[in-house]
């Protein structure tokens, strides 16, 4: 599976992006999938996540209430729509791929990195 993130930029705080990422390669669309960013100097934070059958989701408790995972398995593309953005949500989004657990929210837990995207909040 290969992961190609975009949709980064730069937007005022209170503004939004929708991130998204296509995959190609078998099985995506039994694939858990998830989003995760890294700010300069902090360790990779988890974000989001979507099952496998695309019902559940998870969000890290600093996005809840301001993001949304969703996937459209016929185009395989996971998308990240981010809502009311802070400069603290600066950051490279990753999105990652896992082929065997229900849903996932450790990077260990994941087998497929996307490149990353850069989102940018300025205040």
């Amino acid at each position: 599976v290969q992961l190609q993130a975009s949709g980064g930029g730069l937007v005022q705080a209170g503004g939004s992006l929708r991130l998204s990422c296509v995959a190609s390669g078998r099985t995506f669309d039994s694939n858990a999938m998830g989003w995760f960013r890294q700010a300069p100097g902090k360790e990779r934070e988890f974000v989001a996540a979507i099952s496998r059958n695309r019902f559940t989701t998870i969000y890290g408790d600093s996005v809840k209430g301001r993001f949304t995972i969703s996937g459209d398995g016929a185009k395989n593309i996971v998308y990240l729509q981010m809502n009311s953005l802070k400069p603290e949500d600066t950051a490279v989004y990753y999105c990652a791929s896992e082929r065997t657990l229900p849903i996932a929210t450790r990077r260990d837990e994941y087998d497929y990195w996307g490149q990353g995207t850069q989102v940018t909040v300025s205040s």
